[in-house]
């Protein structure tokens, strides 16, 4: 008799939601039983002529949910109930029911897009929002729209926030209560010391835990984010627990016989199971009551310094944290040892963000130009990000994935059947099997420790590891070698023989155009890329002397990454396998560190120079056009006359007069208009400096705007003796500096926009006398001492008893 599961009294519900929607959202917690009940359910009743394709995000957990229903079945795996998963797949002709891995619905939608014999399609475990599983989600959206409106959605989650969801798919809502008992958290009294290894850390916790439980028994799940972290510390608790403790380590990349082993219930004794989150919510492993959580999970984010999608460790978030403390309590009372302060607690964010907002979107990229449609066609829960997904186009359309317009070329469509970044697929269609263990090797973490960046060591240790290691005194991680050992037998099944023998360096090229890396002037080997960034190795490198490099994993640095693996390239491979992307180019710029114009004629890949001569016959236009930059790095030099023609201008303006905009920003942001004319034959800064920018000031004003000026704010005074002094109209008001005796006779104060003007009277020796905005009162007034005063230290300069009635002068008495 099959034992009854909380998700049975749902059931009922959800049937009805699809029979009359052809969509729902389920949403039932981790040990609910909606993995394995569901579609055994769908298939009782008849809901569905065809197949039911299921979705899980691991292949350990499709093969562990088909072999479940399949058991429920009394059946082997591969009648009612198969699989299909990368590189293993059990279905025959009585196969309904079929447990995918994401990838494997993206191919099936792209050969046939309406999937031809599939009655339903349900994305398992949709929380955890995997790119594949968003794609996959809004391609079957499309095909429902518009091929097949017959076939069932439906998204099953155990913690997503369902409602957006179930409004992206127009689709009911159905909740299912979970069975669980009681957990008791138990958090550490303070944070972890800045000086303690969290790994070391996570082992006491494990070992107190052991301790505290035993009476109770069950076995312990011990959450680590992934395999390296589980290898030490599957090391170091060997010894410090129970004799009857069996450490069981369970991750993505073991042998399934090895996963099946750790999940399987022990016969006696204890076990202790340490997992990645893939025990999270995918797995159900029996009997378990303890869990020790090191508080860390690992994701695909986008990682610069590779161009490609890295796992990276980063902190739980608090649904990842509530599950696998609930994995506590399924079958008993629990506990749960947390690895973190309950203050910390408080700081994790609610859930963990979707991988289409921070993963490589290249393979996204290709996969929606293979369909034929742009991201804002298709009905993403989370759209992808408009910069990172218009990177990913460059790169494929550098890659020969599509052409000039954008759409898919064939050789993006052998990319896109290939279960590879579209670069390293890319390298092994054009090379062809000789390129597997590259792709293997660049596809993986760096399988050395404090080597020299040379890639070349690092196929040496996959090639003939114990040679390397007697001959090497770096560190190799073995478990790593072994991957990519596995990954080279793949690859080399799926790819083609090779056209011809390439070289290491020519074929990471063909993966890495825009990381080609030309080095740079200098003592320090600095290298500026194919794609415009920058980079740098150690100075002790083996590679530090080598002209060109193929940069293929860095730091991540983005103004100037530090190289963690290369290979040293010969131009002539650079010049054989991108001739048709070297071009000569007429450069004409701004250089900030001559400070000058420089006009060159170079042979360009990118953003490396492979030749460059002079430019002698530079029209001035495309100086004058460069010389802006200049001028954008120099500054806009306002002095003198041009300085108080820009600020009559700015003070007409402020009235409401229509006239250019004169202040600096104004004319710094309209260049183009009134300096570029007049530049012809300004190169570098110290001409610039000379510049007179008055003309080019004035000819932006037409005839009638420089009248309107002039009217308003006068750009001189004219003195009685004709002179023409500058009006200053830099301070609070217009004013002007002139010797008093120039202005004998004068019995009207000037007045400049109906204020009268300030007038700085100065002495002989042009020293200021007085300050007036009245003149005549300044005659009638204080002139008399003034005049006493001035007799005395200048007695060859007239100082008339009346100036009113005097002639203006500049010169001295006669004598």
């Amino acid at each position: 008799m099959t034992m009854r599961l909380p998700i049975d009294d749902a059931i009922p519900r959800l049937l009805d939601a699809l029979r009359k929607h052809r969509r729902a959202v389920l949403q039932a917690p981790p040990g609910a039983g909606k993995t394995t009940r569901v579609p055994l359910a769908m298939l009782e009743a008849g809901l569905c002529n065809g197949k039911i394709v299921m979705l899980e995000p691991r292949r350990l957990a499709a093969r562990a949910a088909a072999e479940r229903m399949a058991e429920t079945l009394g059946e082997r795996v591969g009648q009612t109930v198969g699989y299909r998963v990368r590189g293993d797949t059990k279905t025959s002709r009585t196969t309904r029911i079929e447990v995918v891995t994401e990838g494997i619905l993206t191919r099936m939608l792209q050969s046939d897009p309406d999937l031809p014999g599939v009655s339903a399609v349900i994305f398992d475990e949709f929380h955890e929002r995997s790119l594949n599983a968003d794609l996959g989600l809004a391609l079957c959206l499309e095909v429902t729209g518009a091929l097949r409106d017959d076939m069932i959605l439906m998204a099953m989650s155990a913690t997503l926030d369902a409602e957006p969801v179930g409004q992206l798919m127009e689709a009911p809502l159905v909740t299912s209560a979970g069975r669980s008992y009681p957990v008791e958290t138990r958090w550490l009294d303070r944070p972890l010391a800045a000086r303690v290894r969290r790994l070391d850390a996570l082992v006491d916790l494990v070992v107190q835990a052991e301790r505290d439980t035993r009476a109770e028994g069950g076995g312990m799940l011990v959450f680590l984010p992934g395999e390296g972290e589980i290898r030490r510390a599957e090391a170091s608790l060997s010894g410090r627990l129970s004799e009857d403790c069996r450490i069981c380590p369970l991750f993505g990349a073991m042998p399934f016989a090895a996963q099946r082993a750790a999940i399987a219930p022990v016969q006696r004794g204890r076990k202790v199971v340490l997992a990645t989150s893939i025990a999270e919510t995918s797995l159900t492993i029996p009997h378990i009551r303890v869990v020790v959580d090191m508080g860390q999970a690992r994701r695909a984010r986008f990682d610069p310094g590779s161009g490609m999608s890295r796992l990276v460790t980063e902190r739980v978030t608090r649904a990842e944290a509530t599950q696998r403390a609930g994995r506590a309590g399924r079958v008993a009372e629990g506990l749960c040892y947390r690895l973190w302060s309950k203050g910390e607690d408080g700081a994790l964010t609610a859930f963990p963000p979707a991988e289409i907002e921070a993963a490589d979107l290249t393979s996204l990229a290709l996969e929606l130009a293979l369909w034929g449609a742009d991201a804002t066609d298709l009905a993403f829960l989370t759209p992808p990000p408009e910069g990172t997904l218009a990177e990913a186009r460059a790169l494929l359309s550098m890659l020969g994935a599509l052409d000039g317009n954008g759409r898919i070329t064939d050789h993006g469509r052998a990319l896109a059947a290939l279960p590879l970044h579209p670069r390293l697929g890319h390298m092994l269609v054009v090379a062809g099997a000789q390129a597997a263990p590259l792709a293997a090797l660049m596809a993986e973490r760096d399988p050395l420790r404090g080597a020299p960046a040379d890639m070349t060591l690092r196929l040496d240790a996959v090639r003939d590891m114990q040679a390397f290691q007697r001959n090497r005194v770096w560190q190799v991680n073995t478990s790593v070698v072994d991957r990519i050992k596995g990954e080279i037998k793949r690859l080399k099944a799926q790819a083609a023989k090779g056209p011809e023998d390439r070289g290491i360096a020519a074929m990471a090229a063909l993966a890495y155009p825009d990381r080609i890396g030309q080095r740079r002037k200098g003592d320090e080997p600095r290298y500026v890329l194919s794609g415009g960034k920058g980079a740098i190795l150690d100075t002790s490198d083996t590679l530090a002397a080598a002209p060109y490099l193929v940069v293929t994993d860095t730091d991540g640095n983005p103004r100037e990454a530090r190289v963690r693996m290369a290979v040293q390239i010969a131009e002539r491979d650079i010049r054989d396998l991108f001739a048709d992307q070297i071009a000569w180019v007429d450069r004409c710029e701004w250089s900030k560190r001559d400070r000058r114009v420089i006009a060159r004629r170079q042979e360009r890949f990118g953003a490396i120079t492979l030749g460059d001569r002079i430019w002698k016959d530079v029209p001035p236009v495309t100086v004058a056009r460069a010389m802006l930059d200049g001028v954008r790095d120099l500054g806009l030099r306002l002095d003198g006359s041009a300085a108080r023609l820009a600020t009559r201008v700015e003070l007409v303006r402020a009235d409401g007069v229509d006239l250019p905009d004169f202040s600096t920003d104004g004319l710094m942001t309209s260049l183009e208009d009134w300096l570029l004319p007049m530049l012809s034959g300004v190169r570098n800064a110290d001409e610039w400096r000379r510049f007179n920018l008055l003309p080019a000031l004035r000819a932006r004003l037409d005839w009638a705007q420089t009248q309107e000026v002039d009217r308003r704010a006068p750009g001189s005074f004219e003195t009685p003796l004709g002179r023409k002094v500058p009006i200053d109209y830099g301070g609070a008001a217009p004013e002007i500096s002139v010797r008093l005796q120039e202005l004998f006779g004068v019995t009207r104060h000037p007045v400049v926009g109906g204020a009268p003007l300030k007038i700085t009277l100065l002495s002989p020796a042009q020293r200021p006398i007085q300050i007036t905005r009245d003149l005549p009162g300044f005659w009638a007034g204080s002139y008399a001492d003034v005049r006493k005063d001035m007799r005395a230290q200048y007695p060859k300069h007239p100082w008339p008893e009346d100036p009113t009635q005097a002639d203006p002068t500049l010169r001295a008495k006669r004598r």
